[in-house]
């Protein structure tokens, strides 16, 4: 199993930024995808999760509004998308997988997205 994602990002605020976790090594419909974020010093944050083999999606209430996420089952490819960004949205974004009411079990290394001017 495995979760690849894009390269790192640096962006202007105000600007939007779009980050891709590519699955491979398992049924991509059969699990949730959840993006949680890491800020520098900072604990991990929860954004939400998306349901592959229906696209329907879960935020967290902080992020309703500004950020989307979706998924290609033709390429098993996950992606979130973060708009109006805002200096304090500097942080490493990870994608994980999980499936029922287990814990999330296998993770992306994760996209460090700058937010600066």
């Amino acid at each position: 199993v495995q979760l690849v994602q894009s390269g790192a990002e640096l962006r202007n605020p105000g600007a939007s930024v779009k980050i891709s976790c590519k699955a491979s090594g398992y049924f991509f419909i059969t699990y949730f995808i959840h993006w949680v974020r890491q800020a520098p010093g900072q604990g991990l944050e929860w954004m939400g999760r998306i349901d592959p083999e229906d696209g329907i999606t879960n935020y967290a209430q902080k992020f309703q509004g500004r950020v989307t996420f979706t998924a290609d089952t033709s390429t098993s490819t996950a992606y979130v998308e973060l708009s109006s960004l805002r200096s304090e949205d500097t942080a490493v974004y990870y994608c994980a997988r999980n499936i029922n009411n287990y814990g999330m079990d296998y993770w992306g290394k994760g996209t460090l997205v700058t937010v600066s001017s």
